[in-house]
């Protein structure tokens, strides 16, 4: 595969969105809430919340406001109550301090030797940055949703990657844990890689062990590497 530049998806397969929101909520919330469940219902509000956007139903707003808006939500469907201001801009930046997958800086610094790497993320771009200064992402630049005012899997975003790198989309290729995202990145001509992350949801459900229409299929970014000869 002749990618010049490789561009990720980053919750679920750069990082585990999970573990380090359940980590912040029990941190923030005690023992009387169940954190892993809260991650849970907190995510199942992540796509509804982008659907009011893509369907032009409101305007675009980035994505730390989804989260303060689905936090009541989330909280009282696992039985939490209302908390304070300070405490819900503390969960809110618990998307900002998400650890990497154990595989995701080795494979990412080898990587890099070859590819120029960005985030293609629905998070904004001060959520990237800090993503990146939290686990030592090595991104080039930061691309994705706030930089062109779209949420995936909107053609414009995945439009954006070719354009601001200067690249055809056939040297351009998605890394991805989602089947979904990376088929609508086929739709605009890049290539793709599929990363499986067996524990993004907890091992509840499993995804799939490959994507057949990918380009490639690894179990990690080291594999990755491996497998673009980096």
């Amino acid at each position: 595969m002749d990618a010049g530049a490789l561009v990720f998806d980053v919750f679920g397969t750069v990082v585990d969105w999970r573990a380090g929101v359940a980590r912040e909520a029990a941190r923030l919330l005690g023992p009387d809430v169940d954190a892993a469940a809260f991650a849970d219902a907190w995510r199942a509000r992540y796509q509804p919340s982008m659907e009011e956007v893509r369907s032009g139903r409101r305007p675009f707003v980035p994505l730390d406001a989804l989260h303060r808006e689905s936090l009541p939500a989330a909280l009282a469907e696992v039985g939490g109550g209302p908390v304070a201001d300070d405490v819900a801009g503390e969960l809110v930046l618990a998307w900002h301090r998400l650890d990497p997958w154990p595989d995701s800086v080795p494979g990412l610094a080898r990587l890099r030797r070859r590819h120029l790497l960005a985030p293609l993320s629905n998070g904004g771009v001060r959520l990237q940055v800090d993503l990146a200064r939290h686990g030592g992402l090595p991104w080039d630049t930061v691309l994705g949703a706030e930089v062109v005012g779209r949420y995936k899997p909107d053609p414009e975003v995945y439009d954006s990657a070719p354009r601001f790198l200067a690249l055809p989309p056939s040297r351009v290729c998605l890394v991805a844990a989602h089947v979904d995202d990376l088929a609508a990145a086929r739709e605009r001509g890049l290539r793709t890689a599929y990363v499986h992350r067996p524990a993004e949801f907890g091992g509840d459900p499993v995804p799939p062990v490959t994507d057949p229409a990918a380009d490639l299929s690894v179990g990690s970014l080291e594999e990755l590497a491996d497998a673009l000869g980096c």
